[in-house]
């Protein structure tokens, strides 16, 4: 499992099951031959995993952090397993494909290395996102700009491009955190460290994004501040941030 100082619940992410889905065709053209495996590290409720199965890659397999519960699955739970994602994995394979998407911010910075060795471990080519500084989100405690993932990758002789961003850049169905993040690595020792760096770009959809979050916590705070909130609510919810704050606290010392 995840470390106890990272608290991340599935339940409450905004990823659909049609994202994926509306993205795999855009970014299967990416490749020239067609993965055959794939494994997605960090795959929560399973929805990658799903659009992979749905569209041809049938030996898939997922590795998460945090374990799900049953019915909120999108795949069988056999595909899945759990492992610490500050600790290197090492299954004993490799596959044609290996994703890890908006995963890496939530780990702190000092096992962003590990988890890129992990996924190198893994497979010759990865579809890499991870949230830019200041995205919103749950735990976000390592957001960086794709070159920062980059050098990481580089490290391993693996060389990096944002084609895998334009191929879904205009696609509304997909999030827009995957549209404004991804990227591929692939091992190239010939080139890595010496291509272009990926540039810090903000997608269009994000900003409407971030607005319209501000916009509905701002009614939350009002919603508080009047009295809207049960008895009950006013009465715990000290304590449980408080006991909250102090377990933090605890963890980064």
């Amino acid at each position: 499992m995840l470390p106890k100082t990272i608290s991340y619940d599935h339940a409450l992410n905004l990823h659909t099951k049609s994202g994926p889905q509306a993205a795999f065709p855009g970014l299967l053209k990416l490749f020239s031959v067609k993965p055959a495996s794939m494994v997605d590290v960090g795959c929560g409720t399973g929805v990658w995993l799903r659009a992979a199965l749905d569209n041809g890659i049938a030996d898939a397999m997922g590795i998460d952090g945090v374990a799900v519960p049953e019915g909120a699955l999108a795949v069988p739970r056999s595909l899945i397993t759990i492992h610490d994602l500050t600790t290197s994995i090492n299954v004993d394979r490799r596959f044609d494909l290996a994703i890890c998407l908006e995963v890496a911010e939530h780990l702190d910075e000092q096992f962003g290395p590990v988890l890129v060795e992990s996924l190198t471990n893994l497979a010759d080519t990865v579809l890499f996102s991870a949230a830019c500084p200041n995205q919103q989100g749950q735990h976000h405690v390592n957001c960086q700009w794709p070159a920062y993932w980059q050098h990481l990758f580089n490290e391993r002789h693996y060389s990096c491009d944002d084609s895998a961003r334009w191929a879904i850049w205009d696609n509304a169905a997909v999030e827009p955190w995957y549209r404004q993040n991804m990227f591929v690595a692939r091992r190239d020792p010939a080139t890595a460290g010496k291509e272009k760096r990926i540039p810090a770009v903000l997608h269009p959809d994000m900003a409407t994004l971030k607005q319209s979050a501000d916009t509905s916590r701002a009614k939350t705070v009002q919603e508080i501040e009047a009295g809207g909130m049960p008895a009950a609510w006013y009465l715990s919810t000290p304590f449980t941030a408080l006991s909250g704050k102090i377990k933090r606290r605890l963890g980064a010392g």
